[in-house]
């Protein structure tokens, strides 16, 4: 299959030279994406790395790490590539790993497949402490939220695609920033596309981030929020209506209701201080007890609705 390597530039340009040279030998099709770099990276890659199998392209303005992928991804396709990678510029990603990245692709398995930087316990330890905490923080809303329960470190943005996945997403829609990697995996279960990951190892150097821990308490919670919402409204009311869905909504019916009647008769029990009777408590009780059972039935239903069937055999 024809792969095709994206690399987002940014700020990498002590970096992106030690990529390109390890690429190489590889004959990918390599698309290095300047977004607007005040280092000129993209005129750096054609000054110093003017290879025939690298396609420099300029944005006019800084879109972010997303925005600039996605421009890559439309080149990529419609250079008729079949596999695409994402690798950063910036040193940390190991080129040599992409073989692997790319393996379950190509033996059918998966369509989307992504760097798993938690699998070695010798890799986690080389790890700064705050970005692991953060990214395992993330990591478990990516689940509630994406809905790919067996998915660990959901931001890593490592990743290959197959064309036929990424054709059926409106790339347009997608976050053009560092929710880029979340937003990708919400799309991919709107159309069941399969996905897993690989063990990787990482290093950290000299390179500079731009995302800090103020722009993701303020600006993830609210687009995580939407796509949970979109995510369930899409799986268990648009498409299909299954068992899933009665023990949702009665699950959060009787739930709901038990906490907020318990509330009430125990403001009222503290207020006339007359305690309230056990007929009144059951009734509090026993709906909280059956919400959270179907609760708990439909997120064990959930986790094991994982797409299984990859989308790579469909004709486009």
């Amino acid at each position: 299959m024809k792969v095709g390597i994206v690399i987002p530039s940014y700020k990498v340009k002590n970096q992106i030279g030690d990529v390109i040279n390890k690429l190489k030998p590889f004959g990918y099709n390599v698309y290095v994406i300047d977004d607007k770099c005040p280092e000129n990276s993209g005129k750096y890659v054609e000054d110093n790395y003017n290879f025939d199998f690298i396609k420099v392209l300029y944005n006019e303005k800084n879109l972010g790490v997303g925005g600039a992928v996605k421009i890559g991804y439309k080149q990529a396709l419609a250079d008729d590539c079949e596999i695409i990678v994402k690798l950063d510029g910036d040193g940390q990603m190991n080129p040599d790993l992409i073989t692997n990245l790319i393996s379950p692709i190509l033996n059918i398995e998966a369509d989307y497949v992504k760097g798993n930087r938690f699998f070695n316990l010798d890799t986690l330890r080389k790890m700064p402490f705050i970005r692991l905490f953060g990214n395992s923080i993330l990591t478990i809303i990516n689940k509630i939220v994406n809905g790919y329960w067996d998915i660990l470190d959901p931001t890593n943005g490592f990743t290959a695609i197959h064309r036929n996945a990424l054709k059926l997403i409106n790339l347009n829609k997608i976050d053009n920033r560092y929710f880029f990697e979340s937003d990708m995996l919400f799309r991919l279960n709107t159309i069941k596309a399969v996905v897993c990951d690989i063990p990787m190892d990482t290093k950290y150097a000299d390179e500079e981030s731009s995302l800090s821990i103020r722009k993701v308490l303020i600006e993830f919670p609210p687009k995580y929020t939407v796509r949970f919402f979109k995510r369930i409204f899409y799986t268990y009311f648009l498409r299909n209506f299954s068992i899933a869905t009665f023990e949702l909504i009665f699950g959060f019916i009787l739930f709901n209701f038990g906490v907020i009647f318990g509330i009430i008769k125990w403001i009222e029990s503290i207020n006339t201080g007359i305690l309230t009777s056990t007929g009144t408590v059951m009734v509090a009780v026993l709906p909280i007890i059956l919400g959270f059972q179907l609760l708990l039935s439909f997120l064990n239903y959930d986790i094991n609705n994982i797409p299984k069937k990859p989308l790579i055999k469909a004709k486009f």
